[in-house]
């Protein structure tokens, strides 16, 4: 099959433009005849629309809210932002509607977030919006009556269930971007409306948002948070949305390839769920970057090594999804849980409603193994490089002089290089670290991002009780294994420990050359500059190792 001038040109510009280290080979994916122009893309913000996305049918991820709303439930849904929330249940209220069953209608309550402390400009503002989706939504005939002189959203919605022809069906979105004496109006409102339905109340009325209601915000009692105590004790069930599994995250891309003929390997799809693990924003941005930037043209095959190069832009840019995630860390109680992970200590005394919150957020998962872990590899990624961001923003200028003239990675220029770095700057770096229990951690981070600088990667290993963290850092043909280790009162050396554990972690790498950085964080040392030392030792399975004590 010959391809056209403008085919061939545009597989030389992807071939010369292409950052990874193989060159790719170009297979056409299907004849230029057949090629057709994009007419949906993948998305990464805000609620899908079937004419312009690709999207999987999400109510699938919701398979008891049928049930429900046919037994006239109150209930809440929380995820994450960006999983598919609002997609799903406005979705879902069209299609209720469609079937000429119910009134079913998506609503928010955004618009009140700005009047937490005066909740009747809060009602105004939200009966407001409410008025607007249900004319732009639903038929003439389903309206709900002029509210402008409805003093309350009880009120309206009476009104409105009163007159309405069909049981009307209410998703509120954006639930908890209220707070304070707003937030608590609107849930006893719903409260007392409840025993009314279906007649005048709404049958079945869900509460969307990132927390359940024990966790949505208001100033009352010192915790900050509802608790258990709710006005929304009505509620019957409390929903998540699940993520995409591998056979989703393929018919989703599979979507793309029907349009255009551009054809996803299985290496590739295997590898964006695994650094995924179904997340949807995740999948379906990894897919963007891909299919836009790195291969914009259909003629190019998506493989292992685009995933691999969609997977860096995104944790490099850190968009609005992985900013707004990171931004958590800031939490004490997110804090209490990540700061161990990160540290690779035991989890210490945090409350059953802290651990239930990491899990909401979706930041963590637990483990088929067992135990607390980070939701995902862009996940672990991103985290520990947004807590390096003080430190790497306080690094002195640095020549890299661990380059050979010829640009390669001199990796006993990089230990001198680090030593001198970590004598004279150390100490005082240590002090603008967020994370204390892994502010060495931090630092040796920060130097090693100013090592790769776009021309390598850094990559992280971490979980709880693992007693360390573990670096691989890759750079063209050097890949240098980096066990990291803290020594703290109380506790022997644990310089045997690290090196069993190096040596698993070279032979998983198939790397021959590691570092195990131990910082001695006892009581009463001298100054890192004075106690810092490096010695080469034979690891149990015969690797030659750095040991650096620090």
């Amino acid at each position: 099959m010959s391809l056209t001038k403008y085919q061939t040109k545009n597989a030389y510009k992807a071939l010369r433009y292409n950052t990874s280290a193989k060159p790719q080979v170009f297979q056409p994916t299907a004849r230029s005849s057949d090629l057709k122009p994009m007419t949906r893309w993948f998305n990464t913000a805000g609620p899908c629309k079937p004419e312009s996305h690709y999207m999987l049918p999400s109510l699938e991820r919701l398979p008891s809210v049928a049930r429900i709303i046919e037994q006239e439930g109150y209930f809440v849904i929380h995820a994450p932002r960006q999983t598919g929330k609002t997609t799903a249940m406005l979705t879902l209220a069209q299609q209720l509607t469609a079937q000429g069953k119910y009134a079913a209608l998506m609503v928010s309550t955004e618009v009140g977030a700005a009047y937490s402390q005066t909740p009747d400009k809060a009602m105004v503002a939200i009966l407001r919006a409410w008025s607007d989706a249900a004319t732009f939504w639903l038929p003439i005939e389903l309206h709900p009556p002029n509210w402008s002189d409805c003093g309350s959203i009880g009120q309206a919605l009476r009104q409105w269930a009163s007159q309405c022809s069909r049981p009307i069906v209410l998703f509120i979105d954006e639930i908890d971007a209220l707070q304070d004496e707003a937030l608590v109006s609107v849930l006893r409102q719903l409260r007392d409306g409840y025993p009314r339905r279906p007649r005048g109340f709404p049958q079945s009325l869900a509460l969307i948002g990132l927390r359940d209601v024990r966790d949505y915000k208001v100033a009352s009692g010192g915790s900050g948070r509802l608790g258990t105590a709710s006005p929304f004790n009505i509620k019957v069930e409390s929903l998540t949305l699940r993520n995409f599994t591998q056979s989703e995250v393929a018919s989703l891309y599979q979507q793309h390839t029907d349009d255009t003929g551009q054809v996803f390997t299985s290496e590739a799809i295997q590898r964006a769920f695994d650094l995924t693990q179904g997340q949807p924003w995740l999948v379906n941005a990894l897919a963007r970057q891909m299919v836009e930037v790195l291969a914009a043209d259909p003629l190019v095959a998506l493989t292992l090594e685009h995933v691999e190069q969609a997977k860096e832009i995104l944790i490099q840019r850190q968009d609005t999804h992985l900013d707004s995630l990171a931004e958590r860390l800031r939490e004490p109680r997110v804090r209490a849980i990540i700061e161990p992970i990160l540290a690779g200590q035991e989890l210490g005394e945090v409350s059953n409603e802290d651990i239930r919150f990491v899990l909401d957020l979706g930041l963590c998962v637990m483990s088929p193994q067992g135990g607390l872990v980070i939701a995902n590899p862009i996940y672990r990624e991103v985290l520990p490089r947004v807590l390096a961001v003080p430190p790497t923003a306080s690094l002195p200028q640095i020549a890299p002089t661990w380059l050979t003239p010829s640009g390669e990675l001199d990796v006993q220029a990089l230990l001198e290089a680090f030593l001198q770095f970590w004598r004279q700057h150390g100490e005082p770096l240590l002090r603008s670290a967020s994370y204390h229990e892994i502010a060495p951690h931090l630092v040796l981070m920060a130097f090693l991002h100013r090592v790769v600088n776009g021309s390598g990667t850094l990559e992280r290993e971490y979980a709880l009780g693992s007693g360390r963290m573990d670096l691989c850092l890759r750079y063209a043909q050097v890949t240098l294994g980096i066990e990291l280790k803290v020594w703290r009162d109380g506790r022997p050396d644990p310089l045997q420990a690290g090196l069993g554990q190096l040596d698993a972690y070279l032979s998983r790498l198939g790397a021959v050359s590691g570092w195990l950085i131990i910082f001695d964080r006892r009581s009463g040392l001298l100054p890192i500059e004075e106690r810092t030392t490096t010695e080469v030792v034979e690891t149990p399975k015969h690797y030659q190792v750095t040991v650096v004590r620090g």
